[in-house]
């Protein structure tokens, strides 16, 4: 068996490979495809690389931050101002950022199995050929920017918060309502000593909840002008960003039935004239991917489930409650 006959038969490996595990790394992708995309994303202020504490709701941790603005030291004011930015690779890049990195690793792989910079758009003998290029380069480049992310990001100020950072969680002043898994005022419980600086009140545990059906109901109806009015900029671009995924993939994400099962309030604080607001909540909904054309389903679920995440909340003077973060957890 000559060398090129060796290289077709482990080409043809790998694609058979590819082809198996790419419906499976999709529909993984797919199940995330609610707001925020299944990663944590936005600010949290000089918090934003402390762990928020583990609640009754969430006892586990929140994840560190994929996506921020916020570098360490840095504030959330200038976090929100800052412009949406991303690179050539990135997740930023959106659809252009990843066929660019499709065309150069299909130049790259021409060049590996002898054929030229452009070799692997013209010596390959098919279409196929070239999507599987496409394909594994992506994996390869979203891999390699994702270990160098986290090489690089302050673990060690994330994984221990501050001990002046703050007090731990504080308990709900509503809990004594309805508690556990009731509708309206009853879905927030305790979450602790009520030690906190900042004092979080029946109302403000209502913008929460408020907060997580419109922002879940403005994504499935892809209204950015309506996020605009309940996230921060910084958020909304991360939005966008996403919305314009699914519009280049040529589905959409609709998120209905939002209702909060049990919430807690991990800490909140003030920096400067801004005031911020962690809460854990587990809520009930309905997640589904249509295709934008024939409404077909395509991801997710007519049947109801569940999700637990972190959101964090800032208030300027004469405003309202924005969604700041979301954090998964683990």
């Amino acid at each position: 068996m000559t060398f090129s006959q060796r290289s077709r038969s482990l080409f043809k490996t790998i694609a058979v490979v590819l082809a198996l595990a790419l419906p499976t790394a999709l529909a993984i992708s797919s199940a995330d495809a609610r707001v925020g995309g299944g990663m944590s994303s936005g600010s949290r202020g000089s918090r934003t690389y402390s762990a928020p504490p583990s609640t009754t709701t969430a006892p586990g941790s929140a994840s560190q931050f994929n996506r921020t603005y916020t570098q360490p030291g840095a504030g959330m004011n200038s976090a929100a101002a800052a412009p949406a930015r991303g690179g050539l690779f990135g997740r930023a890049g959106g659809f252009m950022g990843g066929l660019a990195a499709g065309f150069l690793g299909a130049g790259l792989l021409g060049m590996l199995f002898g054929g030229g910079l452009f070799g692997g758009l013209g010596g390959l003998s098919s279409i196929l050929g070239l999507i599987i290029q496409i394909v594994l380069v992506v994996f390869v480049v979203r891999l390699a920017m994702s270990w160098w992310q986290r090489r690089h990001a302050p673990q060690a100020a994330y994984a221990n918060a501050d001990a002046g950072a703050g007090p731990g969680p504080q308990a709900n002043p509503r809990s004594g309502l309805g508690g556990g898994l009731g509708g309206g005022l009853g879905g927030f419980g305790f979450g602790g000593a009520n030690n906190a600086p900042l004092e979080i009140k029946p109302d403000d545990y209502e913008a929460f909840e408020r907060l997580l059906g419109d922002v879940q109901t403005a994504w499935s109806n892809e209204d950015v002008a309506k996020l605009h009015t309940l996230a921060t900029p910084e958020m909304v671009s991360y939005f966008e960003q996403d919305l314009a995924q699914n519009r280049a993939r040529n589905v959409v994400n609709k998120v209905t039935n939002v209702k909060l099962l049990q919430g807690d309030l991990a800490e909140a604080w003030r920096e400067g004239e801004t005031d911020y607001a962690t809460v854990a909540l587990r809520f009930a909904l309905t997640d589904k991917t249509l295709d934008r054309n024939s409404g077909t389903l395509v991801a997710g679920s007519e049947q109801p489930g569940e999700a637990t995440e972190v959101w964090t909340f800032a208030r300027r003077p004469n405003t309202g409650w924005e969604l700041s973060a979301i954090q998964q957890t683990n």
